[in-house]
Formats: structure tokens, sequence, C-alpha cells
């Protein structure tokens, strides 16, 4: 389980996330951002996590306990639109990334529309077989992953010091709130569905373990691997960079590896999600459709106008952990077991309006209508939905204490 955790984090995204965080930072102050920005995604997949091992259930059924039945139909429903289309536009991203390296690597002109028919028919093959498969997948593939970062950051040190290093002059485009905002809002999502994995886990202090090891080591050491490489090359493209330090199978194994379990995992939390809301319908058959949807999508070109809307789309889940996190801790710690999905209430209004008001504040703060409070327009909207949460919320806790 651990295995398929730190698989996300070296995901091609994430390398690429660390590059372009320490290209508009000065050294200390991409450290800074690596670090903190981080420790912020341990806090929520760690507490995410701990309550999906305490209840055994996904983030979608946690979903529908926070929400209601009726609420969590909506919630989850968003949810499957958004991981079906970064499903489709990681499958566009691994067609082309491949076909480049085929060409620079081999001299070969791979089609990208077969790798991307390929590819989509390998991850939902994964998906069907279930986690296991996605678990040994990852566990076979981490020590690859491993070395080629090792290798990445050892080359930087080939040619410099890290005293060098640091001392390279770059001119600040970002803030350290912009670098922590940049690594909070690509990874943050899957922090929040970090239960669909940690579910299976015998005790919290598993899940926790887990989100540790994904996000304050694997993640910081393949962000940190790739600031380093760039800082030395001066390029700001991971491949590019990769293929002059003459890692072009090392980038093929990025791609490749971290495509096929990152997607995995997106359709097989896009196939929880649905059957979170339609718990009738055959997750085979709607893993095939889902997948089918997905490469037809990419193949068609039109998720290209879709990203900024999945951006908007993605920012007002976050809120979500907000709402989620109060309701387990504060409010109705007994409710999350799987036993109350039988007699489940249609719809939690607080916590309806609470999600709305941390959402509208995420989508503001992201286009620099509302200042922050922490600089971090993420952290922000799962805090302020807490809040609101907890204060509209707090005397149905004491009722139902009393």
């Amino acid at each position: 389980m651990a295995a398929v955790a730190a698989m996300v984090s070296f995901s091609l995204p994430t390398f690429i996330t660390g590059l372009e965080v320490s290209q508009g930072l000065s050294a200390i102050d991409a450290v800074w951002a690596l670090v903190w920005g981080s420790v912020i995604i341990l806090i929520i997949g760690a507490v995410m996590g701990a309550i999906g091992a305490n209840s055994r259930m996904s983030s979608y059924l946690l979903v529908r306990v926070a929400f209601g039945d009726l609420g969590a139909s909506l919630v989850n429903i968003a949810f499957a639109i958004s991981l079906l289309g970064w499903f489709g536009i990681n499958i566009n991203l691994f067609a082309g990334a491949v076909s480049r390296l085929a060409l620079e690597v081999w001299g070969q002109n791979l089609p990208t529309i077969g790798l991307a028919i390929f590819a989509s028919i390998c991850m939902t093959i994964t998906t069907i077989v279930g986690f296991k498969a996605i678990n040994l997948l990852a566990t076979l593939l981490v020590p690859v992953l491993a070395f080629v970062t090792f290798l990445l950051a050892r080359s930087a040190f080939e040619t410099h010091t890290l005293d060098e290093i640091m001392a390279v002059e770059k001119t600040a485009t970002l803030t350290i709130g912009d670098g922590i905002s940049a690594i909070v809002g690509a990874i943050i999502i899957g922090a929040i569905i970090l239960p669909d994995i940690t579910r299976f886990v015998r005790h919290w202090s598993g899940a926790v373990y887990a989100a540790i090891i994904a996000y304050m080591i694997v993640q910081l050491v393949v962000m940190a691997a790739a600031s380093l490489a760039g800082s030395v090359s001066g390029k700001t493209d991971i491949l590019d960079i990769m293929l002059d330090l003459n890692l072009g199978l090392g980038a093929f194994a990025i791609v490749i590896a971290g495509s096929w379990v990152l997607n995995s995992l997106n359709l097989y939390s896009t196939v929880l999600s649905i059957k979170a809301t339609f718990p009738g319908l055959s997750s085979r058959w709607l893993a095939i459709g889902l997948g089918a949807v997905g490469v037809i999508a990419a193949l068609l070109n039109i998720l290209d106008s879709f990203v900024t809307f999945l951006f908007y789309l993605s920012v007002i889940f976050i809120p979500v952990a907000g709402v989620i996190i109060i309701d387990w801790a504060l409010i109705r710690p007994a409710a999350y077991t799987i036993d109350t999905l039988e007699n489940n209430r249609p719809i939690n209004v607080p916590g309806f309006i609470a999600w709305a008001i941390g959402a509208m504040f995420a989508v503001l703060a992201s286009e620099m209508l509302l200042p922050t409070l922490t600089g971090i327009a993420a952290m922000d909207a799962v805090i302020l939905a807490g809040i609101v949460y907890t204060i509209l919320a707090w005397r149905n806790r004491i009722e139902v204490s009393s």
C-alpha cells in the first residue's frame, strides 16, 4: 500500500512541479517551498488516510457520510468527471512523451494514437484486476524509479557542488507562497482521496506512515532531484534535462511506470466514485466504459479546452477535506462506520454551505480576487470550510452529545 502512495509521487507531474518551483525561486526559497508544501500535503493526507483506515471506507463513501446520500451524489459525480478528465490528459501526456523519447533515443517514430490506445488498454486492465494489481505493479516499479531519481540527483553533483548550486542567481518570478501553492495544488487531490488506498491497512498508524513515506520522503526527494538537475542545466523541460544527462531510458521508466500507476489509480478512483453513487453498477464494465471514454476524449483533443474547467473543478474539491475532517473529529465521530450508510441522511445542509463558501473562496483566491491568510489558497479554503462547518454544525453536536 505504501508503494502505491509512493508511486504517485514518482509520476512525471511531480518532477515537473519540482522543476517549475525551482525555476521561479531562489535556491533557498525553493527549499522552503518544497518542505512546507510537502508538510501541508502530509497533514491533510495523514488525517484523511487515517479516517479511511479507521472507517474502512473509500473517500467517496466518506463523502456520503459527511454530505448525505443526495449531497454526495453531486460531489462524487464531480469527482468522477475531474478524475476521468485527468485520466485522458495523462494519456495525452504519456503518448506525447513516449513518442518524443522513442524518436530521440532510438530514432523510431511511434504514432501517438497507437500509444494512447495501448496505454489506455493496459491501465484499464490493471484497474479491472483491482487494487492488488496496482499494488503489485507499484511494488515492482518503485525500486526502478528510486534508482532513476538517484541518478538524476547525482548528475547535478558531477559538475557542481551543493554550495555552487545554492549560489546560482536567478530572477525570482514566484513568491514562496506561490511555490507552496503550486505544490499543494498539484498534489492535494491525491491526499484527499488517499482513503481509497489506506482503507486496506490494518491500523490507522499505517495510513500515517504511508503519508509520511509518500509526501515527506518520496515526493520531497523527487522534487528536489528535479530542482537540482534543473538548476545545473538551466533548462525548463524535465525530458530535455534527462536526455541531456543521457538518462533517456530513465525518462522512459518515469513516463511509462509513473503514468501507468497514476492513471490506473485515477480510473480506479473514478470507478469508486461512480459506485458510491450507483452501487448496482458493475465495476468491470464501469472501468471498461470509463477507460474508453477517457481515451476517446484524449484522441479527439477535446481535453485541451477542458484543462481550465478541470483546474477549477479540482480547486472546488479542496474544501471537501475540511468538512470531512471536522465532521469526523468534532461533530459526528461515531457516524464514520459502514453501518451509517444503511440509514444515511439525505443531505447535510451545514456541510454543503461550508463547502460552497470554501469553494467560492478557493476560486476567487486562485484568481487573486481575494487575499489569502496563509498565502496558500488551497490551505485557506480547507481551513475556512472547517471553521464555517464547525460554527454551523456545533449545535447539532451538543444536542447529540446530551
